[in-house]
């Protein structure tokens, strides 16, 4: 039974996120669509931007999350992270980033002193995960995902899919997670029919980078976020030449979502509890 599509809408407008990242607000934590998108809670997407070289490199400073984690996936540029857990690195293009805020962490995000000593194209997509109350004060862990480590699957002669959460055709992406999620990109310089299978009652959120895809006769185009029912097993996409796209999938966590700022928990106690910690250091400091 094919999946089919619910909710879809493109947001045109930008904002800034700190003076580094320019970024389109495709997915926000409100009301009812936390049922259709959880396990996922926000999702920006830094579309390809030109920065000149700076001697200053450009970003979001010091600030701190509690109650869920982060995942940065690089296509161009890079960034720096480093974090009160002692997790850092860099993310270059092809690399993802997954921090595991949890209890809490303080970090801070540049562009890379290469890329700001040089300048050039920038394209981020940056997810926030939901945790579920049990692991909600989960200590804080990095995961530093290397291109080299995610498995890439020929789906078909025109389109490739990294793997990079998650289980399919008898491979396993190397991010570890803490509910049942799949994640996979897509890419794809000439059109192409693709069908996929997912697990039925899961979330599945597509979000089209580059080209357009057809979907039960519909196009959908660069920057358009398209939700898909519970209900049915199979996506069928027909894809554009120079297709790029990212897939979430992800079995609901059915808990309450409250979210302030940086952090999201299950209670408003528990957001205000996260305030005082922070303000009291009790989330760590950055050197």
């Amino acid at each position: 039974m094919i999946k089919k599509v619910i909710l879809t809408h493109t947001k045109s407008l930008k904002h800034w996120v700190g003076n580094g990242f320019h970024v389109h607000g495709l997915l926000r934590p409100s009301g009812e669509i936390n049922n259709i998108i959880s396990p996922f809670i926000m999702m920006d997407y830094a579309s390809p931007k030109e920065f000149l070289k700076s001697d200053i490199p450009k970003g979001v400073g010091k600030h701190p999350h509690r109650g869920f984690e982060t995942v940065t996936f690089a296509y161009q540029g890079e960034v720096q992270h480093r974090d009160s857990s002692g997790g850092g690195g860099t993310i270059k293009p092809g690399d993802v980033q997954w921090m595991t805020a949890g209890s809490g962490i303080v970090h801070d995000e540049f562009h890379s002193e290469s890329f700001s000593s040089k300048g050039g194209l920038f394209e981020m997509v940056q997810l926030w995960v939901n945790l579920p109350k049990k692991y909600k004060m989960t200590s804080p862990k990095y995961q530093s995902i290397k291109k080299s480590d995610i498995p890439n699957i020929n789906l078909t002669d025109e389109i490739d899919m990294r793997l990079i959460a998650g289980e399919y055709l008898n491979q396993s992406g190397p991010a570890a997670t803490f509910t049942k999620i799949n994640i996979m990109d897509f890419h794809g310089e000439k059109k192409s029919t693709v069908s996929l299978s997912l697990e039925e009652n899961t979330n599945t959120i597509l979000l089209v980078l580059s080209g357009s895809v057809k979907i039960e006769g519909q196009f959908y185009r660069d920057k358009s976020v398209i939700i898909f029912d519970q209900i049915g097993t199979n996506l069928n996409l027909e894809t554009s030449d120079n297709f790029k796209a990212l897939l979430l999938n992800g079995e609901p966590i059915n808990e309450p979502v409250v979210s302030y700022g940086p952090f999201v928990m299950n209670t408003k106690q528990e957001i205000e509890e996260a305030i005082s910690d922070y303000q009291n250091g009790k989330m760590g400091n950055l050197l």
